[in-house]
């Protein structure tokens, strides 16, 4: 790979060119040939360049390839030089008289290779190909013809010995795009047939051939390159028709902006392809027209003078002209695109309050109230960082009454009351207010006074309600105390202290209806009796509300709330638990029952239980007895061994430990029963010990009794009736019966596996003989009615081609006669599969000859031709 300086300039038209090329070689130390494109100049070895003859009559610039090759590979690289006069411009393109030039001098000749003999030790002559290259064709693109035109003459060295025949191979020859290119055979003319698009494909390869008259190689084929010179016939595209940059107010010149890009489908190596850009205009003009440049070659836009400010101008248009030719107005293609550049904000202007002083008035005792709004003005972009406003109280509120929130759309600040304020505290506030940005001011941007005010607040006294010194208020008192006991007075206090007002009291909630309150003083007094164990007390406390109101106006209330903790006395015995029980009829050391007691009073006015029989009746401690577990429980057994099962219901003396104790005599039902050895009770006995007399089991089983017989009756009333109607004959056979019935028509078969074909029917039938005989009688309309047939003729086994059309016509006359051919609706039969077919053998066709025919006539077909010549028309090989 070769990275090249392509433009020369001569230094005068007298001296002699001698220009050194620069290159760098990839891999260093390789040999490398150069070749031109031009005749008139020539490149040596070490990249030198040199005129082949006076070019002092030189009038305009002149454009050349050179094209380079490695010595010992096939790499090929090329490039554009361009030589002009000392003093003319070196970027001019080729104008349409250098191109008429081109197209119009002589085509040279391109030889192949000569070959020379050379001596060798070992095989004595041997022929060889001198090595040496092909310059490059030129052939610029877009040209207008006339086509097809001659580009060189390809010619061996043989021709005058040998007819030769030339042809060409490649992409642009016979490959696609094939037909660009083609060759006179006979005279080596090479052609292009149309005109070319560099920007479609730049340069061809081809191979050149010649061969004899038999299409036996003469010379070795030799390498073309075609390269297409690339004209100035596309504009510059940009990527964009609108492009969108910003740039912050206030920047410094030389502040990136932005990059608008065009591209050039020309070559870009040269002049045809080489973009420059330009500001053709700027809108608006402020503070001057010209605010912005722009990089000639890379498209990137930055400011040139300072004075941005967005306050003033928000966006620029600016219109961007791309041109090639390296920027040539007079020669190059041009195109425009637009730029809009936002100027960006920044915070170079302090919010500042409208007013030095704002005032307001707030009611006592209300929160979440707007005293007044701050007004303030900033001329940043609205609704940004640099635009809202953050309001600080910096005096005035050392308690934290007040606070500013923003106003997210107005950029207002509210000033609202977050803690209640008391008239009788504070009749008035003198508030010291400072506005920000939520962005910090930009750098160099001084704060101005203007954003600080003062808040002058004043508070509005309105009529408090009366307030209960202890809410709630809680008093302890013995339960059971009787009516109209005093326990507590609960007054309030009118917070109201410049204005003599009157309270009154009422009573607000009282569940249990236990108490009630002097209007006049708030003194609670009892109606009735005050219970702790009252479903209406939680927890030992009864509570109970209360109104406190005054005669102001508006009429204010306030609300308080009295908790009487109930002390509990011993006022409810103890009853026994459980008052039911099973015991075993006989003693065992496992038939006991445990029971203990429970009371509504609380400690220490309940347990220990004490448990004792009584002594009448006798009976009870005769057969029971009972005995202390713990301090709450007891456990019941039997006295005596046995005793009959049966419900016994007898009393127990329950007595709590209060001061004084209360007794209980409470009621207990044991049921005695027989058990089992794990003592359970069986279910006879369960059944007995459950109140079941003798009378009652025999009721139970007699009703059992009944209920059977009326099931046996039933079943045999059924079998007789089945009998009789057996016996008596139906009038209607079940399958006619139609009602409520299934219609059976017939069952569907299981596919071909179960149906009965007569599959002889495909093979060609011995005789009719089965049909003839069938007895007459009622047929489907489908099937093939029995009646003589007429009779088809029988094909030999080995026919002759020829009868085939007789057999046909016989068998078609057949079939116009045949009475019991379709239309019957049947299976048409049109032959029949198996022995004796009438077609035939294939191998019976033979191929036929007409004689032997002369190919000689492939011999003046030419070389292409040569080997199919030869294997049909036997001449001799060349």
């Amino acid at each position: 790979m070769f990275s090249w300086t392509f433009y020369l300039l001569f230094l005068t038209n007298e001296e002699p060119l001698s220009i050194r090329m620069k290159f760098e070689d990839c891999q260093r130390g390789r040999d490398v040939s150069f070749i031109s494109s031009d005749p008139n100049f020539s490149v040596r070895s070490d990249g030198t360049v040199y005129a082949g003859q006076n070019v002092a009559n030189l009038s305009e610039p002149v454009q050349f390839m050179v094209t380079a090759r490695g010595l010992h590979d096939q790499h090929i690289w090329e490039t554009t030089v361009k030589l002009a006069l000392a003093g003319h411009p070196h970027s001019l393109p080729l104008s349409k008289e250098m191109l008429s030039r081109v197209w119009d001098s002589q085509p040279r000749v391109i030889k192949f290779p000569r070959r020379h003999l050379r001596f060798s030790s070992s095989n004595g002559l041997r022929r060889q190909k001198r090595d040496w290259v092909i310059p490059p064709i030129n052939v610029p693109e877009n040209s207008r013809g006339p086509f097809p035109h001659m580009l060189v003459r390809i010619r061996s060295d043989q021709d005058k010995d040998v007819g030769i025949r030339y042809s060409i191979t490649g992409a642009g020859a016979d490959q696609p795009p094939s037909g660009i290119y083609n060759i006179d055979p006979i005279s080596g003319n090479m052609f292009v047939t149309q005109p070319l698009d560099r920007e479609e494909r730049a340069s061809f390869h081809l191979r050149a051939h010649a061969v004899d008259m038999n299409g036996n190689q003469v010379e070795n084929p030799i390498d073309l390159y075609i390269y297409v010179i690339d004209m100035n016939d596309n504009r510059p595209e940009f990527h964009n028709q609108v492009y969108n940059g910003s740039v912050a107010e206030g920047s410094k010149p030389g502040s990136s902006v932005m990059q608008v890009t065009a591209t050039d489908s020309d070559d870009s190596t040269t002049a045809n392809g080489m973009v420059r850009y330009r500001i053709l205009s700027q809108t608006p003009h402020s503070p001057i027209p010209n605010m912005f440049t722009i990089n000639s070659e890379t498209g990137d836009i930055v400011t040139v003078a300072a004075g941005l400010d967005r306050e003033k101008v928000s966006q620029y248009t600016i219109i961007v002209q791309a041109t090639d030719m390296e920027g040539n107005l007079n020669f190059g293609l041009s195109n425009t695109a637009t730029a809009l550049i936002s100027i960006t904000d920044i915070n170079d202007n302090p919010p500042e309050l409208t007013v030095r002083t704002f005032s307001g008035e707030v009611p006592e005792n209300k929160v979440n109230v707007v005293v007044t709004n701050l007004t303030v003005v900033d001329r940043d972009q609205p609704h940004s960082p640099n635009w809202n406003a953050v309001y600080r109280i910096v005096s005035g509120d050392p308690t934290g009454h007040f606070t500013i929130r923003t106003n997210p759309i107005t950029n207002e600040g509210m000033l609202t009351v977050v803690k209640p304020v008391d008239f009788e505290m504070n009749r008035a506030f003198m508030l010291t207010v400072v506005v920000s940005n939520q962005a910090h001011l930009a750098s160099g941007i001084q704060s101005s006074l203007q954003s600080t005010a003062g808040v002058t607040i004043s508070v509005q006294d309105v009529n408090e309600p009366p307030v209960f010194p202890v809410n709630p208020k809680v008093i302890r008192f013995e339960e059971g105390v009787p009516a109209g006991t005093t326990l507590t007075v609960f007054a309030a206090q009118d917070p109201d202290h410049f204005i003599h007002q009157i309270v009154r009291y009422s009573k607000l909630s009282d569940p249990a209806n236990w108490l009630k309150i002097n209007r006049t003083n708030g003194q609670i007094t009892t109606m009735a009796l005050l219970d702790r164990e009252s479903t209406y007390v939680k927890n030992n406390v009864y509570e109970a509300t209360f109104l406190a109101f005054d005669n102001g106006s508006p009429q204010a209330s306030g609300t308080g709330t009295l908790q009487i903790y109930l002390i509990d006395v011993n006022d409810n015995a103890p009853v026994l638990v459980p008052k039911e029980a099973q015991v075993c009829e006989r003693a065992r050391p496992n038939s006991k029952i445990n029971i203990t007691a429970s009371d509504a009073d609380a400690d220490p006015n309940v347990g220990p239980f004490v448990f004792e029989l009584p002594t009448f009746p006798v009976s009870v401690r005769r057969n029971w007895t009972i005995s202390r577990l713990s301090g709450d429980y007891a456990q019941l057994r039997l006295r005596i061994p046995y005793l009959e099962a049966d419900v016994y219901e007898f009393p127990i003396i329950v007595s709590d430990s209060g001061n004084p104790p209360l007794s209980n005599r409470s009621m207990i039902r044991v049921k005695v029963c027989p058990c089992d050895d794990n003592g359970d009770c069986s279910a006879t006995g369960a059944v007995a010990a459950a109140g079941l007399g003798t009378g009652a089991i025999i009721a139970i089983l007699i009703c059992i009794i009944i209920l059977l017989s009326m099931v046996l009756l039933f079943v045999v009333w059924m079998k007789r009736r089945e009998k009789e109607r057996q016996a008596k004959p139906l009038l209607i056979d079940p399958e006619d019966d139609v009602r409520d019935n299934i219609l059976k028509y017939d069952e569907e078969g299981g596919g071909e596996e179960d149906q009965d074909y007569d599959l002889s029917q495909l093979q060609q039938p011995e005789s009719l003989d089965h049909i003839i005989n069938k007895p007459t009688g009622v047929r489907r309309v489908d099937e093939r009615p029995v009646v003589a047939e007429s009779q088809y003729p029988v094909r030999p086994s080995i026919p002759h081609p020829g009868d085939i059309g007789d057999f046909i016509n016989d068998g078609l006359r057949a079939a116009d006669n045949d009475p019991t051919a379709p239309p019957y609706d049947s299976l048409l039969v049109f032959d029949y599969e198996g022995s004796g077919s009438t077609t035939g053998s294939i191998s019976s066709l033979n191929s036929t000859s007409s004689g032997d025919q002369d190919y000689d006539y492939l011999n003046d077909w030419g070389p292409r031709f040569k080997k199919l010549a030869d294997l049909y028309g036997g001449g001799d090989d060349d």
